[in-house]
């Protein structure tokens, strides 16, 4: 996998919330990343954040074997610029109030962050859209 150059990422009026195939893919400068997406996460002026749910779930499906990802995944997305997001005791009590229109742990993590925080998730899975935050693609 590739990294892209640490100054790609800034902190600005967006406050964005890349899901883990998002923020992969953005470090990979996969193509499977829209073109849309990528301009938002790499606009100087946005704020990308990286959840611990991110980075939990892939040292989860890295130690599976379920998923291949560069080893300091989440240090190469901070020195890009991306600011941290710890998962909060509120951020995990939300999650028990989300309807269950997704049953994946992690998404249902970054829901619950997006949710409190009032960022706007990048995300292909259409899924999220059922709830009540804004999801780009």
């Amino acid at each position: 996998m590739s990294c892209r150059p640490t100054s790609r990422l800034r902190s600005g009026p967006m406050r964005l919330l890349p899901d883990t195939h998002a923020a992969l893919w953005l470090l990979d400068e996969d193509l499977r990343l829209s073109s849309r997406a990528d301009r938002m996460l790499t606009e100087e002026s946005n704020e990308v954040l990286l959840s611990a749910a991110v980075v939990w779930e892939v040292a989860i499906k890295r130690s599976l074997k379920k998923l291949e990802a560069p080893d300091g995944f989440a240090e190469l997305l901070l020195e890009a610029g991306a600011s941290p997001l710890a998962v909060s005791p509120d951020h995990a009590e939300a999650v028990a109030h989300l309807p269950w229109h997704h049953r994946d742990p992690f998404d249902r993590l970054l829901i619950a962050q997006a949710r409190i925080g009032g960022v706007t998730l990048i995300s292909a899975d259409d899924r999220l859209r059922a709830y009540d935050v804004r999801v780009e693609w």
